[in-house]
Order: C-alpha cells, then sequence, then structure tokens
C-alpha cells in the first residue's frame, strides 16, 4: 500500500506524557507529519479500571485514525499499552505501536540486581508486568510503585507551574523505602509523563538516599520501531507544524500551548 509522504504519525496519551515519545520519535524523522492526539476528557487513566480503559482507548483511536488517517498510530502511554494494545491492533487497519515498561533495559542496567519499576496504580499491577520481570529480571529484585500524583506533577511542570519537590520524593520513596529498596541503583520509568520530571526525580533521589540513580524508559525504542515500520515511505521535503488534539480544551489544555510549541506542535484541535 502506497503511504502518501503527508499522512502523518499519530501518538496518544491521556495527557502530555507521550511528549516523552514523541521527542525521540521526531528526532529521528524529523520531517514527519505529526498528530499528538490527549484523552484530556478522560484523564488520568492510572487511576481507571482496565474496563474502562480497554473500552476507551479503541474507540477514541478509531475516531482519530477516521479523522486524521495516519499512517501508524502509536500508544505513547504505559497504562493503555498494557490493557488497551491488543484491543487496538484489533479495531485498526494501520500498523500500531506499544509502550511497554522498561523493564529489560532496567535489568541489563542494574549492578546491585535490585531496580525499580515507577508507574501508575493501574500499570504497576498488570501481569504483563510480571511476565517481564519475570523473562528480563528473573535474578533481580523488582520494586514497583504506583504514583498518580507524579502524572500531576508532570502535567503542571509543562504548564509552566511552580513545583513541590515533596511530590517526587514521596514517588521515590514508595520504592527505597520497601524491603531492599537501599541497595536499588536503576528506577524504570513506566509512565511516559515520568521521563518529562526526570530531573526532579534525580533531585530526589539525590535528597531521600543520597546517591544517584539511573533512570531509563521507552523512548528511544519506541522511536526505533517506528523508523523500522515506516522503512521506505515517503515523507514531506520539510518539516511542518504538528498538530495537538484535545477531546477536551479548557484554562489547563490552553496552558500547555508554550510546551507543545516546544515539541513542534503549533495547533491545538478539539476531537
Amino acid at each position: 500500500m502506497t503511504v502518501a509522504p503527508s499522512a502523518p504519525i499519530l501518538f496518544f496519551d491521556s495527557g502530555v506524557g507521550g511528549l516523552s515519545i514523541l521527542a525521540p520519535a521526531r528526532a529521528m524523522l524529523p520531517t514527519a507529519s505529526i498528530v499528538y492526539a490527549a484523552d484530556s476528557a478522560g484523564f488520568p487513566y492510572g487511576t481507571k479500571s482496565e474496563a474502562e480503559i480497554a473500552a476507551r482507548v479503541p474507540a477514541l483511536l478509531g475516531r482519530l485514525v477516521e479523522r486524521y488517517r495516519p499512517r501508524l498510530a502509536v500508544i505513547a502511554c504505559n497504562t493503555a499499552s498494557t490493557i488497551a494494545l491488543s484491543h487496538v491492533r484489533a479495531a485498526l487497519d494501520i500498523p500500531v505501536v506499544g509502550t511497554v515498561p522498561a523493564i529489560k533495559p532496567a535489568a541489563l542496567a542494574s549492578k546491585s540486581r535490585v531496580f525499580g519499576v515507577l508507574g501508575t496504580d493501574a500499570t504497576v499491577r498488570q501481569p504483563y508486568v510480571d511476565r517481564l520481570a519475570a523473562e528480563h529480571g528473573a535474578d533481580c529484585i523488582v520494586l514497583r510503585h504506583g504514583c498518580a500524583a507524579l502524572v500531576e506533577l508532570a502535567e503542571a511542570k509543562l504548564r509552566g507551574e511552580l513545583l513541590d519537590p515533596a511530590i517526587a520524593r514521596a514517588a521515590l520513596a514508595g520504592l527505597t523505602d520497601q524491603p531492599g529498596g537501599d541497595a536499588m541503583d536503576v528506577v524504570a520509568l513506566a509512565c511516559t509523563h515520568f521521563p518529562l520530571v526526570q530531573d526532579e526525580l534525580a533531585a530526589a533521589a539525590l535528597q531521600n538516599i543520597g546517591r544517584p540513580l539511573t533512570f531509563v524508559h521507552g523512548g528511544e525504542g519506541i522511536a526505533r520501531r517506528i523508523a523500522f515500520l515506516t522503512q521506505g515511505q515517503a515523507w514531506p521535503a520539510a518539516p511542518s507544524p504538528g498538530i495537538a488534539v484535545f477531546t477536551r480544551v479548557d484554562d489547563k489544555v490552553r496552558a500547555l500551548a508554550p510546551a507543545l510549541a516546544e515539541y513542534g506542535l503549533g495547533r491545538i484541535d478539539q476531537l
């Protein structure tokens, strides 16, 4: 099937977390047309039930694909990917890339053989995480913690708001205070929002435990996967401003406009 050069790549998340996936993808494919979709009316996903997410995400992506005709869709959200990826793939007739917790790179990077998985409550309780931990971290202590407040912190940061450093400290303490947590040396950021507050988490590590931690996430791997799946396809000759589409546009969304522009998203639409 021939793909038009203007056909965009669609990135989907509950909020702005997927920008941590968009950034490395745009660096690898600089002239790609981009549609970034955020389900602001359903945000946040991490506190929702599996049934809600499994029903909501495929329906929204179906509407987005119908409107924007992308060449490929990226579920740039760990929670939505671990719950709804198979449903989305069954519903759409384009390639769909999911975002999985970076447990394999965390296990490879850990010298102490103790690493953490920091995500949303919905992600860290998934059997999929159990399988990844058993496959790649069988010789490791794998600590998990879900933190909804850190998702809100990332959203606030991109709106330019003053941040409370206690939120990042409490998120990390959820891992380091567990048995074995004092030996933890690597943290897999299993929510796409969390790389956006990696600097805050790094500062919290120095305050909480007095030493740095290594943080890993899946952005670069997703970018490579997108490049592989679109190999040989035509792209625009020059980059153009992308579109950010939200399921609800309110003052909080409008406050994101400067940050979205930094990621090459020059227009806000409503679905």
